[in-house]
């Protein structure tokens, strides 16, 4: 079945369909890691985005059940150059276009993703439609237009889980699957704002030690408190921290209470909430490839990322300092504290996919959390 991708910009791209047949619009971003694209499609922060990947033949894995990044998938649509229906995986259990079906996600296949790339790389990301009912170039470019930019958009809170949960389970091993962490003690008490929460960032902090909480986006600061935390941690999600100003402002009453680490969404909501300012970037970081050093040892760690907003480090000068640095870009990858045991950081530690390069990142956390704990 034929299909169309239009951006707002007036360009178009003509493929085929696969995966849900219908129509869907969104942010059209894209994702330079060669695979993992099963993680991609269920990560929660590309709410309201719809992805084209880099490399050129995708579905060749399937999909399993074990590799999921959250119960559903959130992005709006996918766009690859190959799309491959038989699959190769011993773990897998269908192929990626059932999938997309499955869960009503448009795909498109057969377009030119290089130009696709250089044209966001050129001109910045922007809304796009795709659409396998509707093929008229002129009334898919009035519809996108009329999309609402992704900047000025709350999309956390919708992803968000609706009441406290806990979570037990740890990292997965080969021989025996995701570890069960249910029957064992442990030391750190960890409270998780969930604003779109990937599931290996769970396991691992459950892996490092602690035992985890997990809550709502709005969930009160002094209801938090009153559980006696050794931390909190603030999770990765969609869209613009700016109009989280709920969010911001429970989060300053947090800050210097306990140690806190965030990640992605986290990290910039901690950001605003210490004073600082987030900015748009031109076409984001999507990926599991990119390079980041950490300046405090000066080693560059290959990372996985996904955000399309920076934390300006300038302005929060008074109290924060660049720990980590993009070397692609230059953009913050990470900040910390001056005073407070405080730190986050753009980049996802936890890869799913990717590398874990940044996977000490868990460790750091638990060290602050014994530090406060012995003060």
């Amino acid at each position: 079945m034929k299909a169309v991708l239009a951006l707002a910009d007036g360009r178009i791209f003509e493929g085929k369909s696969f995966g849900a047949t219908g129509e869907a619009t969104g942010e059209v971003v894209f994702n330079t890691a060669m695979s993992g694209y099963q993680e991609v499609l269920t990560d929660p922060s590309y709410k309201g985005q719809m992805v084209t990947m880099t490399y050129p033949q995708i579905g060749n894995t399937g999909i399993n059940p074990e590799d999921i990044e959250s119960g559903k998938l959130y992005l709006s649509g996918f766009i690859v150059k190959e799309y491959l229906e038989e699959y190769s995986n011993w773990r897998a259990t269908m192929s990626l276009g059932a999938y997309l079906r499955e869960n009503g996600v448009v795909g498109i296949q057969g377009i030119d993703t290089r130009a696709l790339t250089r044209h966001l790389r050129d001109n910045g990301a922007q809304n796009g439609i795709i659409s396998t009912i509707d093929t008229d170039h002129a009334s898919l470019l009035k519809k996108v237009r009329a999309v609402p930019s992704m900047a000025g958009l709350d999309l956390a809170t919708g992803v968000s889980c609706d009441k406290p949960y806990h979570w037990s389970e740890g990292l997965w091993d080969l021989e025996s699957g995701y570890a069960d962490f249910s029957k064992k003690e442990q030391p750190y008490k960890v409270v998780a704002y969930d604003f779109g929460i990937k599931l290996n960032i769970l396991r691992c902090l459950v892996s490092a030690g602690c035992d985890v909480t997990v809550v709502p986006a709005t969930f009160p600061a002094e209801d938090a408190l009153a559980m006696n935390p050794d931390g909190i941690f603030l999770s990765n999600g969609p869209g613009d921290p700016e109009p989280m100003t709920a969010v911001i402002e429970n989060i300053k009453q947090l800050v210097g209470k306990v140690p806190i680490f965030g990640i992605c969404l986290g990290h910039q909501l901690l950001g605003l909430a210490l004073g600082g300012r987030t900015v748009k970037l031109k076409f984001g970081n999507h990926g599991s490839n990119l390079p980041v050093m950490d300046l405090a040892t000066r080693t560059v760690e290959i990372t996985a990322q996904n955000h399309g907003f920076s934390v300006d480090i300038a302005s929060l000068s008074n109290c924060c300092e660049l720990a980590h640095e993009n070397l692609n870009d230059m953009t913050v990858e990470g900040m910390r504290h001056k005073e407070l045991p405080i730190f986050s950081v753009q980049h996802h530690p936890e890869a799913s996919p990717g590398p874990h390069d940044s996977q000490y990142l868990f460790g750091r956390f638990v060290e602050l959390m014994e530090k406060w704990k012995k003060a």
